[in-house]
């Protein structure tokens, strides 16, 4: 896939980058650099290889999932600047 002149404009103008005539030369080479290099990484042989998050293994450390607080509702309602049979009362902003 190449890039013309006309894609490097939309490109640009989809980015909101100002780009001016003598820059789009330059532009062009460099997006289809970047588009070769990325057809480049598709004809790796990747058979085989688990999918990774980082380059070093490592687990992910993790709690567990416990409910430590909530089963006192009225410590809960207790900051509140208003409450009303166990809800929290806020003033109207909607008409």
């Amino acid at each position: 896939m190449s890039v013309d002149a006309d894609t490097v404009r939309r490109i640009a103008r989809l980015a909101r980058i100002a780009v001016k005539d003598d820059e789009i030369e330059h532009l062009k080479g460099e997006l289809n650099a970047m588009l070769a290099f990325v057809e480049q990484l598709g004809e790796v042989n990747v058979d085989g290889v688990e999918p990774m998050t980082s380059v070093t293994p490592m687990a992910m450390r993790q709690r567990a999932d416990a409910v430590t607080d909530g089963d006192d509702p009225e410590a809960m309602l207790a900051n509140a600047p208003n409450s009303a049979d166990g809800f929290y009362m806020v003033p109207k902003v909607i008409e």
